[in-house]
């Protein structure tokens, strides 16, 4: 190929053809018990909303709590402004986001879901929680918790064929 023909994939544009590059892979839709069976584990997600300074994704820790997910975020300033409403039982869309991505394989998964962000304000909504490994990594960052109950879930799969 002619030096000002250069294809996509490497800094000079040519195509890698490492490890894993040539194996044919596919995408497999997932139901919503696969996707809650892949988020059961919890970890690393990303929250997503409209702030009032446009779309937002933070990253937070997330674990399955019943049908629902709960989030631990931290810094409860930076989410009460843009999700709370004011007005009693009426609560913010949002979406949370997770994934399991190999790189170099190009394989993996990735999860998400739609739902209502409801603050877990007392005492008793907070205490089937604590201890979940939702607390701040920061200390002296004060933590807050989210839980989303699921009103769609979207996740697709991406493997070897």
């Amino acid at each position: 190929m002619p030096d000002d023909e250069a294809g996509l994939g490497s800094a000079s544009g040519s195509a890698s053809s490492g490890p894993g590059m040539s194996a044919r892979r596919v995408l497999e839709p997932l139901s919503a018990a696969e996707c809650m069976q892949l988020l059961a584990d919890g970890g690393l997600g990303r929250l997503v909303y409209n702030s009032r300074y446009g779309p937002t994704a933070l990253p937070t820790v997330y674990r399955i709590d019943g049908e629902s997910i709960v989030l631990g975020t931290w810094d409860p300033a930076l989410f009460d402004e843009d999700l709370r409403t004011g007005i009693a039982h009426a609560e913010y869309k949002v979406a949370v986001e997770a994934d399991q991505i190999d790189l170099e394989a190009r394989e993996g998964w990735i999860v998400l879901v739609r739902g209502a962000a409801h603050h877990l304000d007392t005492e008793a909504e907070r205490a089937p929680i604590i201890g979940a490994g939702l607390e701040p990594w920061i200390e002296g960052v004060p933590a807050h918790f989210i839980r989303v109950s699921p009103t769609s879930m979207w996740g697709n799969r991406v493997l070897r064929a």
